[in-house]
Formats: structure tokens, sequence, C-alpha cells
């Protein structure tokens, strides 16, 4: 019988705490969610490997290394709104929960979006909703939001999610070219986004978020 208490505990010590993540409501957060909780049977025993965990539909549940980081560099405040996409069977949203007012949650992946919604409700994670909708799309209805957090690869943001940013607002992303990312970190400031690079990592480009290709003569 594996001991995932002891194995966060060994995920927020070894891989989250040495890159300089330690502000106390991540950590907390961090040590509170019960990852395993939010994987399949088949992950559930490599929970805290540091690594992406593949979901079914291509979808990953980061790294705890690069997912701390992105959250350490979004600083979410309890009194704020964050949109989560991509967010596979919930364990990123149960994470921002800890930490915002409420999250918005969208995933497209069959099946992946009622399953989350109801571990987290499992789980005791109630200031989340999770949409079954296009991630592209984001929830623009329950917006603006104060913060958006992507988990997984893209190319480029759509519009149609940037207009989903308050003003002051944070956005993270892991933007890929061929093998290689990083994560940015976008401020909006007079309806405009500017992005600053935060660390290196990598994920899968998600649908909807690559680049329109160019005419080829």
């Amino acid at each position: 019988m594996q001991d995932f208490a002891a194995q966060r505990v060994m995920m927020v010590d070894t891989q989250v705490r040495p890159q300089d993540v330690t502000k106390f409501n991540i950590i907390d957060a961090m040590l509170s969610v019960s990852r395993e909780a939010y994987l399949p049977d088949e992950l559930k025993p490599v929970a805290y490997m540091g690594e992406n965990l593949t979901l079914s539909g291509g979808r990953v549940v980061l790294e705890p290394r690069s997912f701390g980081k992105v959250l350490d560099a979004l600083d979410v405040q309890p009194d704020e709104l964050v949109l989560d996409l991509a967010c596979g069977l919930g364990y990123s949203s149960a994470v921002l929960a800890h930490l915002a007012e409420a999250v918005v949650a969208v995933e497209d992946v069959d099946g992946l979006a009622g399953e989350a919604q109801s571990t987290l409700s499992a789980q005791g994670a109630d200031n989340v909703a999770v949409i079954d909708g296009p991630v592209a799309d984001g929830a623009a209805k329950h917006g603006p939001y104060d913060v958006i957090c992507i988990q997984g690869g893209v190319e480029a943001v759509p519009a149609t999610i940037l207009d989903q940013l308050k003003d002051g607002g944070r956005i993270a992303a892991i933007f890929m070219s061929g093998p290689l990312g990083e994560c940015r970190v976008g401020h909006k400031i007079d309806g405009k986004v500017t992005w600053r690079m935060s660390f290196n990592a990598t994920a899968p480009v998600l649908p909807g978020f690559t680049t329109e290709p160019g005419f080829v003569l």
C-alpha cells in the first residue's frame, strides 16, 4: 500500500521548494491536494513523479516543478477569480481553488470534464465549476478573470482568451517551439498583454493554441 501523504511531502520538499517556490499558500495547497485522486488508476502509482503525466486525449498533469513555478509567478490572491484551461481531471483546479476565491475550469476531451467535477466535489473543492466546452473559447460569460492558467503547451494564445483577462490580470502559458518550451507570464495593462519569460518547461501543444501556418509560395 502506497503512502501517498508521505510521497506528497517528498514531492514538495524535493521538487517544489528547491525551485524557490516558498510562498506558504502554494506549499500548503500542494500539500493539501491529493494528486493521486485526480489521476486514472493506472497513473496513481506514479502520481508524485517529477514528470508530466499524460491523460486521455493528450492532456497532461504538469510536473510538480513546473506547476509550482507557474503558481509562484501568477501569485493568485484569495479574492481572485481564476480561469483554468485544459484542466484534465481537475488537479490543477483543485490546487488553484485553495489559492483563489473561485475557479472556472474548461475541458473538452470526452468524459474528462464530468469526471473532474465529480472528483472535485468528492474532494471538497466546492468553489470550482467545470465547463465541458472548447478550451480555446474559454468561458467568457463567467469572466473577466483576474488570472488565467493554461495547462498545456501553446504556440499562440487566441485573442478570445486574452479578451477574458481583466485589466491588471495575469496569464501563464508554456510557449512551445518544436521540442523546446518556456513558461511566460503575461500582464494586461490598458487592454494589452505583455509577456515575459519565466522559466523553461515543456508540454504538448493544445488544439486551438497553434499558430496558423503561413502561405508558402
